[in-house]
């Protein structure tokens, strides 16, 4: 069984391949070929919560695991087994695959749901998952500025620094969120916010929003007004999207889930409609597995005169 660590899943996981096998893995929930398993947690008097979310998709079927502790961080872990027999083939460091899958998820959710010519970009947050989505987006539209705001205006002028120099797209630090998100064409809202971090106003009538920082309940990014202006809202599962979407849940505009309005990712081809649309996204099992197999079929065919731990043969 391999070990891979964070570095070994970043050099093997190009931000297009994770595209194409985050696509595939949605084609596989909508056909019925691949499973998930919705996130659970475990909550310690701590203050310590083990989180865990499964999944299958094509030879491959495993989960990931992380601890989280809002004064010490957060540990990730994935262990990926072969669907034939049930062996165990890989267990590798999983956060920066979990960040890589997310942006991978935005990318082709802005590619089913974004106008073919979207170019700018607003970007809400300057953190470890804002990067990745900037790099899916530059891999599925042919972005030509980006505008980024976040609270420590060291952190954004850094990542706007940065950003334009690994993308080679005109990146800048905006004053002001309502600065960013103005006249974008795509929307990206990356935060550990509690409440909304936009407001609806600010939003272009046929821009694209992609809302990726909350995974709880009881948190939102998005306010109900872009929710109820919204004329689509993609999730990535709707079993967990009614557990963790609390831009959903909070927002009185979807207390029936309207299925017209309120569709899975992975049926969303052919519903573009005019006025914004909105993917919300909490991050599936699936998905990590489905990169993970990857990743490990790329760390097989380097194996050969490389030196890899190994826990047994």
């Amino acid at each position: 069984m391999l070990f891979l660590s964070e570095q070994d899943v970043r050099a093997l996981l190009p931000m297009p391949a994770a595209i194409g096998l985050v696509a595939d893995a949605f084609a596989g929930l909508g056909s019925g070929t691949a499973l998930n398993q919705p996130r659970r947690r475990l909550i310690l008097p701590t203050g310590s919560v083990l989180h865990q979310m499964a999944g299958a998709c094509g030879p491959y079927f495993g989960a990931k695991f992380y601890s989280t502790n809002r004064r010490h961080g957060a540990w990730f872990l994935l262990a990926l087994y072969r669907a034939e027999d049930g062996r165990p083939l890989a267990l590798m460091e999983a956060n920066h695959l979990g960040q890589i899958r997310t942006g991978a998820a935005s990318g082709y959710a802005t590619r089913l749901l974004a106008a073919p010519d979207a170019d700018t970009v607003g970007l809400i947050g300057s953190g470890f998952q804002a990067r990745t989505q900037l790099e899916a987006l530059a891999a599925v539209r042919p972005l030509r500025r980006a505008r980024v705001w976040s609270r420590s205006e060291t952190n954004r002028q850094r990542f706007a620094v940065e950003c334009a120099v690994q993308l080679g797209v005109a990146v800048e630090a905006a004053a002001t969120a309502e600065d960013a998100v103005r006249g974008a064409s795509i929307v990206v809202t990356a935060t550990s916010a509690k409440d909304p971090v936009l407001d609806a106003a600010w939003v272009s009538p046929d821009a694209h929003i992609n809302a990726i920082g909350s995974n709880q309940a009881n948190r939102r990014e998005l306010p109900a007004e872009l929710i109820a202006k919204a004329a689509l809202i993609a999730v990535d599962s709707l079993e967990q999207a009614r557990l963790e979407s609390g831009d959903l849940i909070l927002s009185e505009e979807v207390h029936h889930w309207d299925p017209s309005k309120i569709v899975e990712l992975a049926g969303v081809a052919g519903k573009r409609r005019e006025g914004p649309t909105i993917f919300k996204s909490n991050g599936l099992g699936v998905q990590d597995v489905a990169v993970a197999g990857y990743v490990y079929e790329q760390a097989l065919k380097q194996k050969r005169g490389q030196e890899w731990k190994m826990f047994y043969s």
